[in-house]
Formats: C-alpha cells, structure tokens, sequence
C-alpha cells in the first residue's frame, strides 16, 4: 500500500488537472469544511483524481487530506496501528452480500466519532440502508462528481442549523489608480441602502487605505487592532472596531498611516475574513494593489471577486495575468466580474471596450464612463455617487452591480454606463 502525502498550496498544479465535468455554480451552496481530517482509500486512479480535485477547492482549505491507494484491507491495516481521523473516505468494489463483513475489521479499530463515508458500485436502496442502520455516514454510487462528495462532507460536518455564513465580495484594481476602491465602496454602500441588508466594508489597504476618506470617517480604531492582535478577535472585539456609516453599513476602517511596516504572511487575514463571514451577510473586501502571499490568500477565499480596470495597455495585461492566477487558484469557481471604469477620458488614447474584452475572452459587467467632476465631488465631500446624483449614469450601474454582485441578477452584456436593462422585470426594491 503507498500513501500520498497531500499538502494544499494556493494555486499548486490545479492548472493541470481537467475541471470541465465542474460547472460555475455547481458548488456555490457547498460551505466552507471546517478544521477536519479526511484519509481517502481509493482503489482506481479516477477516484484518487478526483479526491485530488477536492484537496484543490478552496473550501478545502483548512482540511488535512491524505489519499491513500488501496480499499477497506488498506484502511483496517493503517488504523490498527493509528488513530483514526475525523472522516474516512471509501472506495470498495466489493459485493454487497459481503460488504458488512468486510468493513468489520475496519469497525474494530475505528474511534466511535469517525465518520464513513463509501464509494461503491452497486446502486441498492436496500444495500443503502442497511449500511446506515450500521453505522456509515454516508453511501455513493459511483461514478461520483466532486460536488457530490463535497456536499457529502459538508452535510455531515456542516450544522445545516448553523447561521448561514455571509458572502464575501473582493475588489481588486488591475492597476494603481483605476478605481478599484470606489467602485467598492459605492457597490458596499448601494448593498446596504438598497436592500437594507447588513453589510461591512472591510478596508484592506492599511498604509494607503481611502474608505475613511470617501465616508467622512475618523475612527480611533480598525482593521489593524484586529490583524496584529488576531489572538483577542471575536464578535463582541470587532463590534469595539466597526464605524457606523448608515444604518446597514459598518466600516473596518485602514490605519492610512506610514508609522511601520505592514508585513503579513499569508494566512494573517484568515481570521478576520471568517469574524466577518460570521457577523454580517455582505463583505466587502476592499483589496490593495499588490501581489502578496496574503492577497493571494484573500482573493481565495472570497465568494465573489471584481477586477476593476481602465482600457489601457497595461491594464490588459495586467487582467489577462489576474484571470490567469485566479483560475489556478480557483479552478471550481466563475470567473471575476469585469468592470472598465474611466472610459473615454479625454486626450488619452485606449483600447476600445470591445477590443479589451474580446482579448480577455469576458464580458464586462459594468461599463463606467469617465466624470472626474461627479466623482471628484462626490470624494471631496465624503459621500457616495448615489447621494451626489442618484439620477447619473454612474449611480444606476453601481445600483446594478449590487443586484449582480447579491444574487439578485444575473449578468448581461453590459453597456456603456451601466448593466442594460436587465432589472426591469425584476421589480427593484
């Protein structure tokens, strides 16, 4: 019997696996696995893929996985000597008139909390449930997809009580300069005003960050008590951390101060991202940038992800490396939304939006004319687009892309200053 040792990195070879039996969509409602360990005996090299695949979701990422060649003898000969882990995955080709005698040895040496779950091949409802009645989690007909196991997982640790966890959005620029934060910020204010739903806007960039600025806010206290102190955070903490905006929207307001260095390793926001899943519906991740070990883990592990960007050059490339790096590291996941921001800024040649986007194999979701008056106003006067003008075009494309970004429209092609007229039949709030 050989064992594969199977250590998650961010990105690692997922680009060369094949991912095209995983739809967009096909594990949005699967939750993130809590801090479990999973040993999976496998005795065809397509189940050990496979498993391999799932070792490669995000929502595995705080999973210990190992992937072990071989069926039940495997298992019952490992775990006499060891302990067992929270969750044994088994692939058998056994018969089911032997099947419960073949999984005795392996139940003699199992700890009474282990969890079973079998891959086999024979499609029984009688077979079903009798292994129930004796103990096994959970029983699959193989073939099997990955959103199944993963949904298997998750039913059995996931406490389908438990509040759901909120949706992380992640905003990221392609390059300094093209509005990321706004667009952020505004889409964190239109989530919250329009729906009346709660949301916090974490502020990411701790030296630089702009949301106290863009919100007329001057908070003692924010996201750097939380990350250099990660040892004190719980909900009642990050309540003491939060700045009221409006009625819906709390602020983790950014030092904006030169007063050390901000060096993180990469799992240094990993804290504050599940307090915050857990304290309100919407995130949203306002995201410097930069390319770093914890960027790269933040933009992991967010529900949804929006790469702003002004048609230029650099900007192309710049998008083309980002969709490139985010698809290795979320191979089971859609792609980022799109926006262009800052088109047609006068006497400054660009690529055209068609052009941009074709070259990128996108849609855009939303198409943000330049109006250095309306967004410079709103910025000088600590106020939102929406509140400056709630009639400009720039105000209906963010009220646009909080639908989109919540799950309250689907995407369409978009059009210069907003998304189309895809939320007439909707009846928006």
């Amino acid at each position: 019997m050989s064992t594969i040792e199977y250590r998650i990195e961010t990105g690692a070879a997922a680009g060369d696996l094949a991912f095209d039996t995983v739809q967009p969509g096909d594990l949005e409602q699967v939750r993130p696995l809590p801090r479990i360990s999973i040993h999976a005996f496998c005795e065809t090299e397509a189940m050990q893929r496979l498993m391999e695949r799932c070792g490669q979701d995000r929502r595995m990422a705080k999973v210990s996985l190992r992937i072990n060649n071989g069926g039940i003898d495997a298992a019952a000969n490992m775990f006499a000597s060891v302990s067992t882990p929270n969750l044994i995955i088994l692939e058998t080709s056994a018969d089911p008139r032997f099947l419960l005698s073949e999984l005795a040895p392996l139940a003699a040496v199992c700890d009474p909390t282990t969890k079973v779950i079998l891959v086999g091949k024979y499609n029984d409802i009688g077979l079903y449930r009798e292994l129930i009645r004796n103990g096994i989690s959970e029983y699959m007909v193989a073939p099997v997809a990955m959103p199944e196991v993963l949904s298997a997982v998750a039913s059995i640790f996931v406490d389908p009580d438990a509040e759901p966890l909120g949706r992380s959005l992640a905003f990221i620029g392609a390059k300094g300069g093209s509005g990321s934060s706004a667009i952020a910020h505004n889409c964190a204010w239109g989530i919250s005003n329009l729906f009346s739903t709660e949301t916090i806007l974490a502020d990411l960039d701790l030296p630089y960050g702009t949301a106290n600025i863009d919100f007329d806010q001057d908070p003692p206290q924010g996201i750097s008590e939380a990350v250099f102190a990660p040892e004190r955070l719980d909900e009642v903490f990050l309540d003491r951390l939060l700045t009221k905006c409006s009625d819906h929207l709390s602020l983790l307001a950014a030092p904006s101060m030169l007063d050390r260095a901000y060096d993180f390793e990469g799992g240094a926001f990993h804290p504050i991202l599940e307090i915050l899943q857990r304290s309100a519906p919407v995130s949203v991740l306002d995201i410097p940038h930069m390319w770093t070990d914890w960027t790269r883990s933040v933009l992991g592990e967010a529900d949804e992800i929006v790469i702003t960007a002004v048609p230029d050059l650099a900007s192309l490339r710049n998008t083309k490396n980002l969709l490139d790096a985010l698809k290795k590291i979320r191979p089971n996941d859609k792609q980022p939304h799109l926006v262009l921001n800052q088109v047609g800024m006068p006497k400054r040649p660009e690529i055209a939006v068609n052009e941009f986007c074709e070259s990128l194999e996108i849609e855009a979701a939303a198409i943000i004319s330049f109006d250095a008056v309306l967004f410079g106003n709103a910025s000088n006067s600590g106020r939102m687009i929406a509140e400056i003008d709630k009639k400009s075009a720039a105000a209906e494309t963010f009220s646009q892309l909080a639908h989109l970004l919540t799950g309250r429209a689907s995407m369409k092609k978009a059009r210069r200053g907003g998304l189309g007229k895809m939320l007439a039949a909707l009846g928006r709030k």
